[in-house]
């Protein structure tokens, strides 16, 4: 009897619990999905320093998580690789010298056993920025790419996270997080092959198939880098990356599919319809 009444306060702890989780996240959610889709309109200075801003904390929190006890020299000299990076604009290759330096530099100065993960920070912390700001360039796709890829991250955590809940069933990678699963997964690509399509019809774009399978691959590329956090944290046994964003933890526990699937559709883009018009390349098939 005893434990039968322990049993149903428990649930009903969960019950509340998963309840006022949600409620966060959606809240959360309310507040950052219009800010960016204004920032992605505007274009611009303003939705550069958007994401350069988004890159800063990203970085703050890696180093944290990482490396603590150097945060101030990492942060320092990591900052100043990212903007040196930015400020370089169209000139891709001194943007990359920058950060190679940085990087370099932060791996000389890290502990013993850590500095690739204290270094990898600022490649990470840059993709965050670079990619959507690559992407936002293009005068004529630029916007719509924008939308595409904010679409596919967002319809693929959004199906996920519910259908995965929902069903539940054989757990994806149970040894990194165990809370995913494979109904959430596919759930997310087909959320997310569908949410691309609508944008892209939107748009005007032909050729849907292709723009279904590139939708559905890039929701691949995303679950893999939540994947790749869930992995970061465990090894360096953090719940999350920080608690900026109630209901998600930091800045990283919210972008860790973007910067993958973002940094993929970038690489897409500037292969596919070079420099000036990446957007278009990632869209027209």
């Amino acid at each position: 009897m005893i434990r039968a009444g322990r049993a149903s306060r428990e649930f009903l702890s969960a019950l509340v619990s998963g309840r006022s989780e949600l409620a966060l996240r959606i809240c959360s959610a309310l507040m950052l999905v219009p800010l960016a889709v204004a920032a992605a309109y505007v274009g611009g200075v303003a939705f550069a320093l958007f994401w350069c801003a988004a890159a800063a904390v990203t970085l703050w929190e890696w180093i944290l998580l990482v490396a603590a006890s150097h945060r101030r020299a990492a942060m320092t000299i990591g900052a100043a690789s990212l903007g040196l990076a930015f400020a370089a604009g169209r000139h891709i290759g001194a943007a990359f010298a920058a950060l190679a330096l940085g990087t370099g530099i932060v791996a000389g100065l890290a502990p013993a056993g850590r500095w690739i993960w204290l270094a990898a920070g600022i490649p990470y912390s840059a993709a965050i920025a670079m990619s959507p700001i690559v992407l936002r360039r293009d005068p004529g796709y630029g916007f719509l790419a924008i939308m595409f890829l904010f679409a596919v991250v967002w319809g693929t955590d959004t199906a996920a996270y519910f259908i995965g809940r929902a069903i539940g069933g054989a757990r994806l990678v149970p040894r990194v997080s165990p809370n995913k699963t494979w109904s959430g997964a596919l759930a997310g690509v087909a959320a997310a092959a569908l949410a691309g399509v609508i944008v892209a019809r939107a748009g005007g774009i032909m050729g849907l198939p292709a723009v279904a399978a590139l939708a559905a691959l890039l929701s691949i590329v995303a679950q893999g880098g939540d994947l790749f956090e869930s992995f970061l944290k465990r090894k360096f046994g953090a719940k999350d990356s920080g608690r900026l964003i109630p209901g998600h933890g930091g800045l990283m526990d919210r972008l860790d599919g973007f910067v993958a699937a973002g940094a993929l559709a970038a690489l897409i883009g500037v292969a596919r319809g070079g420099l000036e018009t990446p957007g278009r390349g990632l869209l027209i098939w």
